[in-house]
C-alpha cells in the first residue's frame, strides 16, 4: 500500500565550508551590534515610556543602518529585532542578555536570515551578493528556501538552518503498533521483545577528555565533545528510523529524563539520549505517517501485562530483579519487555477510549485488549 503525501514545513541543517568563516563571523559581530542596540533601546523606551515597543517600533529606528555602514542584508536587521522582541515576550524579561562579540564568553554566532535574503545556485547558497558553498547532503535544489539563520558551534564551524517545504506522509503503510520501554542497561526494548544495547559513549572518551582538560588542551576537549554528541545522534537516528519503517503507530514512556539526570544515574542518563531520541521519534513518525505518543508509564513494571494484576518487583529493592513470575496466572516476565507491553497496552487503550484518531486502528495488527 502506497502512502498519500502532503507538504508540511520541516527545519534542513546543512554546515558551510571553513573557508567562509571569517566572513559569517564578521555578520555575527554586526548582529550582536543592532541586538545590544535593540536591547539597549527598548528598555529605554520602557523606562521614559512605560510601555514595551514592538519590532515595528524598531525597524523604525534600524532604518537605514545598512547604507549607514552597517554590512548586513536589510531583512536581517529586520530580523533580529523581530527575534529579540519575541524572546523578550517568551521569557518574559524587561531585558535581554546582551551578546558578546569577544572574550572568554563570547556568544556564539548567529546570523538571522528571512527569504528574501537566500537564493540557491549551482550548489551554492547566495547571501549579501557573495557565494557560500556548502555540504548538500539534503540537495536544496529540490527545494524552495524559507527563513532560517547561519550559526556556529563551539569548534567554529558554521551551519545554515533553512525552514523548507517537505512531502510527508499522511498514514504509513507499516500495519504493527509497538510499545518501548526506554532503559540504562538495555536503551529499549520493545513489546515483540526486542532489545537494543545501551551505550556509553561519554564514557568510552571520559579518560582522554580528562587528560585533555588537565592539560588544558581546549580544542581537544571541544572535538572529544564532539565526537560524543555525533556518535550519539548517529546511533539515535539509525535506531529510531528503524521503528519508524517498521511500525504504524509507536508508544513511549514518559520517563522523566530531566528529573533522573538530578541523581547519581545523571551522568549514564543524559549519556543515553532519551528526550533527544522521543524528540527524533515523533518528527519521523509526522514525516512517515505513524502514529507517535508518549504515555503514562507508572506501575508498567510491576503490572503483569497478561492478567494486569500489580505483583511485580516494587520500590528501590526491586531494581535488581529483571526477571519475575506473577502471583496471579504464573506467568514469567522479562521486566522491561512486560513493562513495553503495558506501554503499549495503555497506548492503545486511549487511544480507543478517546476516539480521537477516526481511522488509526484500521489494518493494524493489534494485541487483544487488556483485561481490565
Amino acid at each position: 500500500m502506497n502512502s498519500i503525501q502532503t507538504e508540511a514545513t520541516r527545519t534542513l541543517r546543512v554546515r558551510t565550508k571553513d573557508k567562509h568563516a571569517t566572513f559569517l563571523r564578521a555578520q555575527a559581530c554586526e548582529v550582536n551590534f543592532v541586538w545590544n542596540y535593540c536591547n539597549e533601546l527598548g528598555l529605554k523606551i520602557l523606562q521614559r515610556e512605560n510601555r514595551f515597543c514592538t519590532a515595528f517600533d524598531l525597524h523604525k529606528y534600524t532604518s537605514g543602518a545598512t547604507k549607514a555602514g552597517l554590512s548586513l542584508h536589510s531583512q536581517t536587521v529586520q530580523a533580529v529585532s523581530e527575534e529579540l522582541v519575541r524572546r523578550r515576550l517568551q521569557f518574559k524579561k524587561r531585558r535581554l542578555a546582551w551578546r558578546k562579540s569577544s572574550g572568554a564568553r563570547r556568544s556564539l554566532g548567529w546570523v538571522p536570515v528571512k527569504a528574501s535574503a537566500l537564493r540557491y545556485k549551482s550548489g551554492q547558497v547566495w547571501y549579501c551578493g557573495r557565494p557560500l558553498s556548502l555540504w548538500d547532503s539534503y540537495g536544496l535544489q529540490q527545494y524552495e528556501l524559507g527563513t532560517g539563520s547561519f550559526s556556529e558551534d563551539a569548534r567554529g564551524r558554521w551551519y545554515l538552518n533553512v525552514t523548507v517545504k517537505a512531502k510527508v506522509a499522511i498514514k504509513s503503510a507499516a500495519t504493527r503498533a509497538v510499545g518501548i520501554d526506554l532503559g540504562l542497561k538495555d536503551f529499549f526494548s520493545t513489546s515483540d521483545g526486542d532489545k537494543a544495547e545501551g551505550h556509553d559513549f561519554y564514557r568510552d572518551v571520559e579518560s582522554k577528555l580528562a587528560s585533555a582538560q588537565r592539560a588544558n588542551k581546549k580544542q581537544r576537549v571541544k572535538a572529544l565533545h564532539a565526537k560524543v554528541a555525533n556518535r550519539r545522534k548517529d546511533a539515535l537516528h539509525k535506531l529510531s528510523t528503524t521503528l519508524v519503517r517498521e511500525y504504524g503507530a509507536i508508544f513511549v514512556g514518559n520517563v522523566n529524563a530531566a528529573g533522573l539526570a538530578k541523581t547519581r544515574m545523571a551522568k549514564s542518563v543524559l549519556d543515553a539520549g532519551w528526550s533527544a531520541f522521543r524528540t527524533m521519534l515523533q518528527y519521523k513518525c509526522d514525516d512517515a505517517g505513524v502514529w507517535f505518543e508518549e504515555v503514562d508509564e507508572a506501575f508498567s513494571t510491576q503490572t503483569c501485562s497478561c492478567c494486569a494484576s500489580r505483583t511485580g518487583p516494587k520500590g528501590v529493592a526491586g531494581l535488581g530483579i529483571r526477571e519475575w513470575q506473577c502471583a496471579g496466572c504464573g506467568t514469567v516476565h522479562d521486566r522491561d519487555i512486560n513493562a513495553a507491553r503495558n506501554i503499549l497496552a495503555t497506548g492503545l487503550d486511549k487511544v480507543r477510549k478517546d476516539g480521537a484518531v477516526p481511522g488509526l486502528l484500521d489494518g493494524l495488527a493489534l494485541p487483544h485488549p487488556r483485561p481490565d
